[in-house]
């Protein structure tokens, strides 16, 4: 006879999610995920694989999470250029306040702390930053088809600039203690989309 799971995967793992994303893979041990989970090592391994399994299964997590925030506010109908600029806004705001600052995200943490030496990892990020990128050409082409965004600009070129921005904005404003200088890095960004 099968025994039942005595904890909730779903819940497991968005609690793993949580401690990776606040402590970062490697500062993370099996024994900081039994404790924080409540779960025994035994039960951990049979759900969820070994650790690396269990990181990648949390960042796909992270992702499609992520993924519905960023298709709901870019896909709104209307005008496309100020759902844009409110995303790139909110990012560079999570950067320098609260817990998103402190724990940074958790894609942009993967390409500096996995991606370089783990393929599966920087397989992940890249499909991450492809599909932000998507996000962002099609409401920049949107914008382009209802004259927001001038014709000769290049929605794959301004999308592409765009991430890479979001990324840096990330990574400085985790590591800054001046909020100013993502903002006003942000603001003059922006620009472009003039």
């Amino acid at each position: 006879m099968a025994r039942t799971k005595e904890f909730d995967p779903d819940a497991a793992l968005q609690s793993a999610l949580e401690l990776f994303w606040r402590r970062g893979y490697e500062a993370t041990s099996m024994a900081d995920l039994v404790e924080h989970l409540g779960i025994g090592r035994a039960s951990l391994y049979a759900t969820f694989g070994s650790k690396h399994e269990l990181y990648l299964k949390a960042f796909d997590r992270y992702g499609e999470n992520s993924d519905a925030v960023l298709l709901r506010e870019l896909s709104r109908p209307g005008p496309a250029l100020p759902a844009v600029r409110a995303v790139i806004r909110r990012f560079a705001a999570e950067a320098t306040t609260g817990q998103r600052r402190e724990c940074g995200c958790l894609v942009t943490n993967t390409a500096a702390e996995l991606a370089p030496h783990d393929p599966e990892a920087a397989r992940r990020v890249e499909r991450s930053w492809d599909r932000l990128e998507t996000l962002l050409r099609s409401a920049l082409t949107r914008a382009q088809g209802q004259g927001e965004l001038g014709a000769d600009r290049d929605p794959r070129a301004l999308a592409r600039m765009l991430l890479v921005l979001t990324q840096g904005v990330r990574v400085v404003g985790k590591a800054s203690q001046d909020p100013a200088r993502v903002r006003e890095a942000t603001e003059q960004a922006l620009t472009l989309l003039d």
